[in-house]
């Protein structure tokens, strides 16, 4: 059956590596099930009733992806998009987080329509191969920089923004954190290298467990208010009546105050990020599983994009901020995954993680960080594909790659990306690689940096 469904063959794949990198797809995500009730509580939500809405619209989302599409894409709430809700949306422009779900709901509505349109499928295709590389790789440095920071390798300096944790002064907290990760992400290597099936999950567990070891041993220090917990799972049950506190709560909005433009705006920055983060999440992913075909397009694109669009709606309902395709899916793909069959463990893991979210929110973001570290070097060595001869192709790859992590978004990558590309292939007359929706996109893109 499972063959029938998935494709297991046909994909160079089996249902025992699929399994694995479906779990280890969840272990790298799971920290949004203890951020994203963190983040939105800020805006007034309950955080059980976020808790249980970030379950079930990640399961469903999933799942979605998993029988539409047929694709190892897991996802969940999205890191960025949850910010703004709760400190700009609800925070600084000062709206209920109702009229916020609402500008998320319509959103979702609003990509369905793109998504049957076509529309969605035209801007995936319409970006050139060169740039799809760009983009790989820049997502590749993006989830690395993640990893260092979720691993406290690097941190926040005052004199040089970013530098290296301070070992001796944060010894027992930082600093055994990242000596932890760095571990691990040795571990990882020698073991992927050794060709160990599971090598990704393997480095995860075995880092946490070593954390734990080192909790027991005094060497690691608990320190609430620092964000440095109990390494060790607590064993509790979830609290389901909560859910009433958030479900259907869009429906329920108080526009008094908040007028039709300023909900359109808010409605369209959702809009814009979620769309061109999931675009470039998509090509990262598939690029690195070798699912893009001779033309740079992903087979089924339509439906993934589709699956998306409905796990965006489904969220706001529940009771969450945008659910979109999460990058962290590309540690499955390097574990593996070339299937549905891996989001269906991905998505199994979330809805089990309503019944006992303590556990999953236990692990540390120092066990998960050597993942990210690792799958980033397997991304950024799409890099090597583009053409450096070209530089009217290298130069918008080039500035697409590291725009991605020092701004700290996907979707500004793929901005600067774009508008580079037409611009310089433009001015030094190479208009015959500009595509039509590429001049539309570029200038979309430029009124999204004045108007909104």
């Amino acid at each position: 059956m499972l063959e029938k469904m998935f494709k297991l063959k046909e994909n160079n794949t089996t249902a025992k590596t699929e399994v694995i990198a479906g779990i280890t797809t969840f272990m790298t995500m799971a920290y949004i099930l203890a951020v994203n009730p963190n983040l939105l509580s800020r805006a007034g939500m309950d955080p059980t009733a976020v808790l249980i809405a970030t379950c079930l619209a990640s399961f469903i989302g999933t799942f979605a992806m998993a029988l539409l599409a047929n694709y190892p894409f897991a996802l969940a709430p999205g890191m960025g998009l949850n910010a703004y809700f709760a400190f700009t949306v609800c925070g600084n422009m000062g709206y209920s987080w109702k009229v916020a779900l609402m500008a998320v709901f319509f959103e979702g509505i609003i990509f369905i329509i793109l998504s049957l349109t076509n529309v969605r499928e035209a801007i995936f295709n319409a970006i050139p191969t060169t740039l799809k590389k760009g983009v790989s790789a820049g997502i590749g440095l993006f989830i690395a920089f993640i990893g260092l920071q979720g691993g406290h390798i690097v941190v926040n300096n005052d004199s040089t923004l970013l530098s290296y944790v301070n070992f001796r002064d944060n010894w027992h907290t930082e600093g055994i954190c990242a000596v932890l990760a760095l571990i691990g992400l040795l571990l990882t290597a020698i073991l992927y290298i050794k060709k160990v099936k599971g090598s990704i999950l393997i480095g995860i567990l075995a880092t946490w467990i070593l954390g734990m070891i080192c909790q027991a041993a005094g060497i690691y220090h608990i320190d609430a208010d620092a964000g440095f917990y109990s390494l060790y799972p607590a064993f509790a049950m979830t609290d389901f009546s909560k859910i009433g506190e958030t479900f259907g709560q869009c429906f329920t909005a108080d526009f008094h105050g908040v007028g039709i433009m300023n909900f359109i705006v808010v409605m369209l920055s959702f809009l814009f990020v979620d769309m061109f983060d999931t675009i470039g999440t998509l090509i990262g992913v598939s690029d690195k599983a070798g699912m893009l075909d001779e033309d740079g397009k992903l087979p089924n694109v339509k439906q993934a994009l589709m699956a998306d669009a409905i796990a965006t709606s489904a969220g706001a309902i529940l009771g969450t901020s945008t659910t979109t395709t999460f990058v962290e899916s590309s540690a499955g793909v390097g574990a593996g995954a070339r299937t549905g069959l891996a989001s269906i463990v991905t998505g199994l893991l979330f809805l089990l993680a309503i019944f006992f979210a303590p556990i999953f929110t236990a692990i540390p973001g120092f066990a998960t960080a050597p993942a990210l570290i690792f799958v980033g070097f397997l991304m950024v060595s799409a890099i090597v594909k583009v053409d450096f001869e070209d530089l009217t192709d290298a130069v918008p790859a080039y500035l697409c790659l590291i725009a991605m992590p020092l701004m700290y978004s996907i979707a500004e990558g793929i901005a600067i990306g774009v508008i580079s590309f037409v611009l310089i292939n433009l001015i030094c007359g190479k208009r015959k690689k500009i595509t039509p929706l590429m001049y539309i996109l570029a200038v979309l893109f430029i009124c999204k940096y004045i108007f909104l």
